[in-house]
């Protein structure tokens, strides 16, 4: 499955769709955010359309929205902080 995802990265990566591979690659929490930003905005728009929200209303659930995608990126990059310790601390002990 690896070898999969790697060739299916490098195919994309050499194609028209480069720049945007490389730059979601080089930063992927920033990129990550982005798409649930705009996914949750999204639905947001969809199912408060009727509603009859001020403009500086929808802007206050917008930003609302963004900060909170924003705060699940970052709590789920704590689960990668926490293998790359683990990850340290057993190289340490496999030198002693």
């Amino acid at each position: 499955m690896a070898k999969f995802l790697s060739r299916t990265v490098d195919s994309l990566s050499s194609g028209p769709l480069g720049p945007v591979v490389r730059t979601v690659s080089a930063h992927p929490r920033l990129s990550a955010w982005l798409v649930l930003s705009l996914g949750m905005v999204i639905l947001l728009v969809i199912e408060a359309r009727d509603v009859g929200l001020l403009p500086g209303q929808w802007a206050a659930l917008v930003g609302a929205t963004v900060l909170v995608a924003g705060a699940c990126v970052w709590i789920i990059s704590w689960e990668d902080e926490d293998e790359v310790t683990a990850e340290a601390l057993s190289e340490g002990q496999n030198e002693d």
